[in-house]
């Protein structure tokens, strides 16, 4: 199995080193040379504009905003496709990241459209995310043949045996033991998306301590029953 990157909870704020990296290297390693000031790549050429698609739960909200904190005294903006408007900044230098590009309106299409064009002259860097492939996006052909021309990187799901691990590691590391049999059921019958698993992870914990119960297939079962959405 590929090594994982396991610092993560709930509530930490997103970053490239707590990102679970599965089958995510080179793309991870590409966004790690997109942050780094300009002089910490030793002559090497820069990365481009860079375009990352995968479904919802795949982490890609969490890439664009952990490439952003890592890239130190730069100017950076994360904007969601919602919030785009007419025009985007023109701040020279910026780090510009913008999610769920597929949910562009059309006054927001020509303004990234326009964002491409003067990227150059400014020194900016567009760091763009959607659902889908760039020929899969339903947006003006002119801007969907910029997106085409990125850097593009599909973000590759984990296979169960990291999810699996993942849980099994978060969950001693809050004093708990997930028996495999309730691992193994999770892994059939639940949504195997991350921030679905660490709910599921928290609600255990929670009805663990309430009840003064280990975590068995007993207790996910009781939960189930009661309720829980997993």
């Amino acid at each position: 199995m590929k090594q994982l990157v396991l610092d993560i909870r709930p509530d930490a704020p997103p970053t490239l080193d707590n990102f679970v990296v599965g089958g995510n290297e080179e793309l991870v390693a590409t966004l790690g040379a997109i942050a780094a000031p300009s002089g910490a790549h030793s002559g090497a050429p820069l990365p481009g504009h860079l375009y990352l698609w995968g479904p919802a739960g795949s982490g890609r909200s969490h890439l664009l905003r952990g490439t952003l904190a890592a890239a130190g005294g730069r100017p950076t903006a994360c904007i969601a496709a919602a919030e785009v408007g007419r025009e985007l900044p023109q701040t020279p230098g910026l780090l510009l990241a913008i999610d769920d590009v597929d949910r562009l309106g059309d006054d927001a299409q020509i303004a990234l459209f326009n964002a491409f064009n003067r990227s150059r002259s400014l020194g900016q860097t567009l760091l763009l995310a959607g659902k889908e492939a760039p020929r899969q996006l339903a947006l003006r052909e002119d801007l969907r043949t910029r997106i085409g021309q990125c850097l593009i990187y599909e973000v590759r799901p984990l296979d169960d045996e990291s999810r699996a691990a993942i849980l099994a590691t978060l969950a001693a590391r809050r004093g708990l033991r997930l028996a495999d049999d309730v691992i193994d059921f999770l892994m059939r019958h639940g949504r195997r998306d991350l921030p679905s698993l660490l709910a599921v992870l928290d609600a255990l914990d929670n009805a663990s301590l309430e009840r003064k119960r280990a975590v068995t297939l007993p207790l996910l079962r009781e939960m189930m029953q009661a309720g829980l959405d997993i």
